[in-house]
Parts: C-alpha cells; sequence; structure tokens
C-alpha cells in the first residue's frame, strides 16, 4: 500500500512495464512528490537501500499527465494494472491487489488535479454483474507476472479468482512460501507469514532486501524466495520483545521495527506502515501462542534452568548438606 513519508510524499512498491507493448514488468520502488518536484520518480529500490546519490530508473513531471485509469480490459493478463496518459507515451503498471490500485490511481489523479471516475462507468452493458462499483474487486483471471525481487527474476501466478485484497496477497506469499521450500515436511511448522523486508547487517550495517518466514517457533530469513537454506533462523524462544524501532529517527528510516533476542537486535524495515505492523502482530502473537499468556522471555529462561536435570541434582545436594550441617544455600 502506499504510505507518505517523512517527507510528505507518497510512496510505495509497483510493477512497471518500462519498455512500452513489451509485456515484462519490473519491481520498482515509486515516490510521488506533488509538491515543488511535481514529479512521479521510480528507482530500483527505496532510495534508503541504495548507495548515496543512486539515480533514478524513471522520473514522469506530474504536469505531462493528462489521465489515470484503470487498464483491466487493455491488459486483461496484468492483474491490478492501470495506466497513465503522459502526451505520447502510455505508462502501464501493476498494483499489488485492488485496494492499492485505487489508492495510486486516486493518488496520481490528485497530484494532476484529475476527477477519478467511477470503476462502473467504464463497464460495458454486456459484463456480468460484479456488485456495487464502490469496494468490490473485480473479477480476476489466472495469469502471471513477473517481478524482480532482490535482482532475481521471479514469475509467479498471480492469486486466484475470490482472493482479493490486503489478505489474498498474504494468502498468496504463504503458498509461495511452501512451494518454494520443499524441503519442509509435514512434521514442520506451519509458515504463519511470508514476504521481503529490509534488515540491517551484523558488521557491515548495511542494508539488504532479504525474505522472511515465520513459522511457529522460529523466524528465518533467506536471501531471495528461491532459496532452499535460510541464512539464518531466530528461534522465538530467544525473543524478549517486538517493537516498532525507537532508533527510526536516529536511522532516518520509515517502517522499522526490531526484535531483540538474548545476543542481538534485529533491525528490519518493511515496505508499508501497515505491512511492519502486520510483521510485529504476527510475531508478537507467535509469541505469545508459544510461551502461553503472561510469560515472558525471563521467566521462561528461568523455568528452563530450573527444568535442568544437573541443576536439580545440585540444589538437591546443597539442601540435603544445609539439613545436616544447619546452613542455608546461598542463591
Amino acid at each position: 500500500m502506499p504510505y507518505v513519508d517523512r517527507q510528505n510524499r507518497i510512496c510505495g512498491f509497483l510493477d512497471i512495464e518500462e519498455q512500452e507493448g513489451s509485456g515484462k514488468f519490473l519491481r520498482r520502488y515509486f515516490i510521488l512528490d506533488a509538491g515543488q518536484q511535481g514529479s512521479l520518480v521510480w528507482y530500483m529500490d527505496n532510495p534508503q537501500n541504495l548507495p548515496i546519490g543512486a539515480a533514478c530508473q524513471g522520473s514522469l513531471k506530474l504536469t505531462y499527465i493528462s489521465k489515470v485509469s484503470d487498464a483491466t480490459k487493455l491488459r486483461p493478463k496484468a492483474e491490478y494494472c492501470f495506466v497513465i496518459n503522459a502526451g505520447m507515451r502510455k505508462f502501464f503498471l501493476q498494483a499489488n491487489d485492488q485496494q492499492d490500485l485505487v489508492e495510486w490511481v486516486n493518488a496520481l489523479n490528485n497530484a494532476t488535479k484529475i476527477t477519478v471516475p467511477k470503476p462502473c462507468e467504464a463497464s460495458h452493458a454486456g459484463e456480468l454483474h460484479r456488485g456495487p462499483c464502490e469496494g468490490q474487486a473485480f473479477r480476476k483471471q489466472v495469469s502471471y507476472k513477473t517481478e524482480i525481487i532482490g535482482g532475481v527474476p521471479i514469475i509467479t501466478q498471480t492469486q486466484q479468482e475470490g482472493v482479493d485484497g490486503q489478505n489474498g496477497g498474504e494468502r498468496e506469499a504463504l503458498k509461495r512460501a511452501h512451494s518454494q521450500h520443499p524441503y519442509r515436511t509435514a512434521q514442520e511448522q506451519a509458515v504463519l507469514k511470508a514476504g521481503y523486508c529490509v534488515k540491517q547487517g551484523a558488521v557491515m550495517k548495511n542494508w539488504k532486501r532479504r525474505y522472511f518466514i515465520l513459522e511457529e517457533n522460529s523466524l528465518s530469513y533467506f536471501k531471495s524466495d528461491l532459496e532452499k537454506e535460510p541464512l539464518r533462523v531466530i528461534s522465538l524462544k530467544e525473543v524478549h520483545k517486538v517493537q516498532e524501532c525507537k532508533q527510526s529517527d536516529i536511522m532516518m528510516r520509515d517502517n522499522l521495527f526490531e526484535v531483540v533476542t538474548s545476543s542481538r537486535t534485529f533491525f528490519i524495515q518493511a515496505d508499508s506502515p501497515e505491512e511492519m505492523h502486520s510483521w510485529i502482530k504476527a510475531v508478537s502473537g507467535a509469541i505469545v501462542a508459544q510461551r502461553g499468556p503472561g510469560r515472558t522471555a525471563a521467566s521462561m529462561r528461568q523455568a528452563r534452568r530450573h527444568s535442568n536435570p544437573c541443576i536439580q541434582r545440585y540444589w538437591a545436594r546443597v539442601a540435603e548438606g544445609s539439613t545436616k550441617g544447619g546452613l542455608t544455600p546461598k542463591r
């Protein structure tokens, strides 16, 4: 979903057909600046994750835009597609879901002072009944789309008919997480949430896009969703807390949250505020489900220490000696 950053610009990921008529859509990070710049700019990734001074992949002056509208009929195989008419050129873009499409079309039309047409105005009389105009997703077709994620081209089937909105996108991510990792057996944990985020490295402190998978007992991250072996597995038993990062202002990062463990704090950046809160809620929920309500990481570690057979035998011997000698064991 598009969000407003610290500079009051509308930002988010979209797929764009950079070469008109090619049918090849590439994943890009878009910034809509309706202020002094008056432009729509797109980059390979969030500029915060790119080297300082990295050039944009393309830009478009808002004054050149004459119309922004849904392009489902023009590109039936490209789901959630809309078109920007700018002079002699048409820019076709793909949103993440129907709500994402509507919000981007509204934002672009508001920035260029163009009235947004109602979705049903363009429908033909012979079409099937779609329900009320507002709040309804169009009937979807089974199709494929190409994404460039972490520099890796990924061709995936889009979600099937009847699955829409943000929940549909999450279901598709979970489905892909299961299918892309055949080494997971039926006895292993179920995938609770999966998707791409940007993580800060431990040594170089650089930021890289990684594919995260949350399971019942662990949070893992991979180089991409095509990899079979994780770069690291974080046990939820070791996680003290998951929260929105208090240092986001210092790090100048939007949508930043932290996973605090006994050995390290992981700083993770989501693509939008909704995704950030979704990850925090999902990880926190998995921790509560694992430990039970009211049990903290400290209490869990203490319980494990006391359940250790060696420690139990030690305290039994100390207690026996204190009974005979009248001494009180030092704890």
